[in-house]
């Protein structure tokens, strides 16, 4: 299949970094490193989200520098040499031709030769972008080449003056998603509806949780989503008021609910998606209750997501609708504005409404500039996510509500005049529910 971000975008996005640098500076990129499992056996590669953002390059052990006005190209790859032997047991390596060839850099070294090149690339240099602290080891090598250069100064050599950090830049340009980009969120969104649909479906059958997440991963790859987003939350009855539960072994209960948080990562773009449902296909009286107030806090919050409302809007309205909704069935004992301002909501709802979405599933991006929030553009992508968790010890309420945690959640980019629900293929209305897991 045709991949979602061309070539050219990536040139683009390089591009765009460099016009907001110093004309005599240098960022430098680093590659994700392998990491091991255990003894010989690696953990799945995953590139770092900034190196995939400005290269698509897929390997390890790499580096970019970009230098505005170098004669001999401005974006330079450093990357592992071709190797047949290697290529044997570990796979195609791109090599530096195929580095400028496939991809689209202006320049390619081999990594082995970066301590010889790089430094020299720095020097003259007045500025240096670069995110210190990521990665210690590499900050380790980055400061080795900074003090060759200091050691030859007396030779005239110029170390650089300054370094900054490169995040809020890149970070900025990340927030903002090209309509590539959301063709590709938009494609995972729908495969991660598919995966809920036919988990709901499978819910039916018993089991365990481990059996939903199951047919949540089959989906994602079926599809061509060879990874999850981030570990699947598969909580069961009580489970479900554990907000990060990924343990997912316990067995489903009749009468039950199931919160199943879950997404595929596609061309590393994330999807995020909870729905909850009864195990049995029926909402009971309490969980219909309880769900009607979630879901009225989710559509008030989606209706909030529109350009010129801030980051926070979404929020307010989401927890004035839950807040509301506690009051009426006697949750809290308090008048709206009281439970607001005295926060009573807390025990029951005591996090975000959402967060922003992207090549990372909590992506990048400041949510407040200057001390206020953020206001809502268009091409920001973000998460909705209200809800309601009764701990089950919670001896403050009625028995009935004890144990029962429910979050509704979708994927929604700003648009021009309002917002788009990428993760709308995934029913969540009651009736809708019910009818496709009697189907």
């Amino acid at each position: 299949m045709k991949p979602f971000i061309p070539m050219s975008e990536f040139a683009d996005r390089r591009r765009r970094l460099m016009e907001q640098m110093a004309p005599d500076s240098i960022a430098i990129v680093a590659a994700a490193p392998e990491r091991t499992r255990n003894r010989d056996v690696l953990h799945p590669f995953r590139q770092d989200s900034d190196f995939q953002y400005l290269t698509g390059f897929g390997e390890s052990d790499a580096v970019l520098a970009l230098i505005p006005g170098r004669e001999h190209g401005e974006s330079v790859l450093f990357c592992k040499e071709r190797n047949p032997e290697k290529e044997l047991w570990d796979g195609f390596l791109a090599g530096p031709e195929g580095a400028i060839e496939r991809f689209g850099l202006d320049d390619a070294f081999p990594i082995a030769d970066i301590d010889e090149i790089l430094p020299g690339m720095i020097e003259g240099r007045s500025r240096v972008y670069y995110p210190l602290g990521k990665d210690q080891a590499f900050d380790t090598q980055v400061m080795d080449w900074i003090h060759i250069i200091r050691s030859k100064v007396r030779s005239g050599a110029q170390p650089p003056g300054e370094f900054v950090a490169l995040e809020h830049m890149l970070h900025d340009l990340r927030l903002y998603k090209s309509a590539n980009e959301i063709k590709a969120m938009a494609r995972a969104g729908e495969i991660s509806a598919q995966a809920h649909c036919n988990a709901m479906v499978r819910a039916r059958q018993g089991g365990h949780e481990y059996n939903l997440e199951a047919t949540l991963i089959h989906t994602f790859m079926e599809h061509g989503a060879r990874s999850t987003a981030y570990p699947s939350i598969v909580g069961g009855g009580t489970n479900g008021c554990i907000l990060h539960y990924i343990e997912n072994s316990a067995p489903l209960a009749e009468g039950d609910l199931v919160l199943i948080d879950a997404g595929c990562e596609l061309e590393c773009y994330a999807s995020d998606i909870t729905r909850t449902f009864p195990v049995s296909g029926r909402f009971s009286e309490p969980q219909r209750a309880l769900y009607e107030v979630v879901l009225a806090a989710q559509y008030a919050a989606i209706d909030a997501v529109r350009p010129g409302n801030h980051w926070n809007h979404p929020h307010e309205a989401a927890l004035r609708a839950l807040t509301q909704g506690l009051v009426d069935l006697g949750l809290i004992n308090l008048s709206l504005d009281d439970a607001l301002a005295q926060e009573a909501y807390r025990p029951f709802f005591m996090h975000r409404t959402g967060h922003w979405l992207g090549l990372d599933v909590h992506d990048v991006g400041d949510y407040k500039v200057g001390g206020a929030w953020r206001v809502l553009e268009p091409g920001m992508a973000l998460t909705v996510e209200p809800g309601l968790y009764i701990a089950p010890g919670n001896t403050e309420v009625n028995e009935q509500w004890r144990g029962i945690g429910i979050r509704i959640e979708d994927d929604v980019v700003v648009t021009k005049d309002g917002c788009r629900v990428l993760s709308d293929g995934v029913p969540k209305e009651i009736s809708e529910i019910e009818a496709l897991m009697a189907s």
